[in-house]
């Protein structure tokens, strides 16, 4: 089983800001939010994280050594990395919702996450030891949310009607024909933290 979980909360996620290559790290409560999904796992066989430092330290709460894999990182928003989500002009969120090979100015497009996430999880059903195997995947939003359409063979532009609370857990079954959705968008190892 692969459980695919979001990093804790940043500042910058709390403000409203896209948040792609920037790497700030964990606010107190995303430190809390990392402990508390850690902590409702019994025991876990291997964790992989993106080189961001968010998914670090989120993965560092499961107390067993990471291994980076760069294909989980968050899209690469280019020139809109770091603004504030009204910012981006109207018609550019037309394109982005309509066009898989739309990308920001400098940036990565739908359809290229959707290729390097795909072979991730191709690697992991590869080599056998997904399916009997916990294996946590730290990462963001967007590998999410391709991960997702990827188990439900659905296309990538699926993605814009899915959304990903921070340090949630959503799991993916792994066969030799591909995915299958066991759940999505877990949080309820966040009750009684502030949101």
């Amino acid at each position: 089983m692969l459980h695919i979980v979001r990093h804790g909360r940043t500042a910058h996620n709390a403000s409203g800001l896209l948040l792609g290559r920037l790497d700030p790290p964990l606010d107190d409560l995303g430190q809390m939010q990392a402990r508390a999904m850690a902590a409702s796992y019994g025991r876990v066989d291997r964790v992989i994280c993106s080189p961001l430092l968010r998914t670090r330290e989120t993965a560092a709460a499961f107390g067993v050594e990471p291994i980076v894999d760069e294909r989980w990182i968050e899209l690469d928003y280019g020139e809109y990395d770091g603004r504030p989500l009204g910012e981006i002009p109207s018609e550019t969120w037309k394109a982005w919702r309509s066009d898989l090979d739309f990308a920001p100015p400098g940036g990565e497009s739908i359809r290229q996450l959707g290729v390097r996430v795909r072979a991730a999880l191709e690697d992991l059903i590869a080599d056998g030891s997904a399916a009997d195997r916990t294996t946590v995947i730290v990462t963001h939003v967007s590998p999410i949310k391709a991960a997702v359409c990827w188990a439900l063979g659905a296309d990538d532009l699926t993605a814009w009607r899915l959304w990903v609370a921070p340090a949630s857990i959503s799991r993916i079954g792994t066969t030799p024909h591909g995915g299958v959705l066991h759940s999505f968008n877990e949080t309820a190892h966040l009750e009684g933290l502030d949101h």
